[in-house]
């Protein structure tokens, strides 16, 4: 076996290209490079992971990838994926240590006017367990 597989990484940004995402439909363009930003708070979780799905109609789960929150420690950058200017993607934070499990959700919807090379950030943020009152 050689060493670990190489990562493409963003022209614009440098950011680490999660596998598999760039060129997703077959002779659409990549128009959105979405960004990644996982909360400063959250970087030390150690069973985190964030869920990306893509789906390219409705009714079709397109191509869905699990991310462990550890991958940004050794990318300071970060990461991202490249998206056609069509159909939905979700991101979806989920941490099962605590009890109960933790989740943050986002949903973008992706519009077929969107320019060739926008950029869209999405900041992943844990919800906070509520504070004790110590009287």
């Amino acid at each position: 076996m050689t060493g670990a597989p190489t990562l493409y990484r963003s022209q614009g940004s440098d950011r680490a290209v999660v596998p598999g995402w760039s060129n997703i439909l077959s002779g659409v363009q990549d128009r959105i490079e979405l960004q990644l930003d996982l909360s400063e708070a959250d970087q030390g979780r150690e069973q985190a992971m964030l869920l990306v799905e893509y789906w390219a109609t409705p009714n079709d789960l397109t191509l869905q990838s699990l991310l462990p929150v550890r991958a940004f420690a050794g990318e300071p950058k970060g990461w991202c994926v490249f998206l056609p200017a069509q159909g939905r993607v979700l991101v979806r934070a989920i941490d099962p240590q605590p009890n109960p499990p933790l989740l943050a959700a986002h949903s973008i919807n992706l519009d077929p006017n969107t320019p060739v090379g926008t950029l869209v950030r999405v900041k992943v943020e844990f919800p906070r367990p509520p504070l004790l009152n110590s009287n």
